[in-house]
């Protein structure tokens, strides 16, 4: 083999290596970019849910004339360092006693500000299930790059990281009870 046929072969394979270099590098890169923006969106979300849930404390106090506070743990959710999966989780728990509130009080269910935001609050309920299956679809497809060949070589090389799922389950651990409702 001459010299000239040595450097074309080279040439074709180094060529080829950084296309398969660029195409997964890209891949990697557009996946971030929509695991970013999902999170963002489910942040303004939550943001969202959290204010519905302030706006019916001070509906509920104002209607029911009585000096309980339904909400009282839920109101320094905000102050609080937790996930947004956590915050989610604490957010439909309150979202169940207004419900269960609106059932008990019929004054409630008559109040059009309430109607307003239970309808509200099931809107960003479809939205949050939404953004976080599209998230968690985007997580799976990014954590499965990193961990096959080639991709991970490129994934290390710029430091790419598994990604927890929204609910924060950890697949790859030990630990099977993480699974909790």
């Amino acid at each position: 083999m001459n010299f000239f046929t040595f450097l074309l072969i080279l040439l074709i394979l180094s060529g080829s290596g950084a296309l398969v270099y660029v195409f997964y590098f890209n891949k990697m890169q557009y996946l971030r970019t929509k695991i970013e923006h999902s999170e963002s969106i489910i942040d303004e979300t939550l943001r969202i849910r959290y204010d519905y849930l302030v706006r019916i404390d001070n509906i509920t106090k104002s209607s029911l004339n009585d000096s309980k506070e339904y909400f009282k743990e839920y109101m320094n959710l905000k102050n609080k360092n937790i996930t947004n999966f956590e915050l989610d989780r604490k957010l439909k728990e309150a979202f169940n006693i207004v419900y269960k509130l609106k059932d008990d009080f019929e004054e409630l269910g008559k109040n059009k500000e309430f109607k307003e935001i239970l309808n509200s609050i099931k809107e960003t309920d479809e939205k949050i299930a939404a953004i976080t299956n599209y998230y968690n679809k985007n997580t799976n497809d990014l954590n499965g790059f990193i961990r096959k060949f080639p991709s991970a070589i490129i994934a290390k090389i710029h430091k790419f990281q598994i990604k927890p799922f929204f609910d924060g389950k950890d697949m790859t651990d030990d630990i099977y009870d993480d699974f909790k409702l």
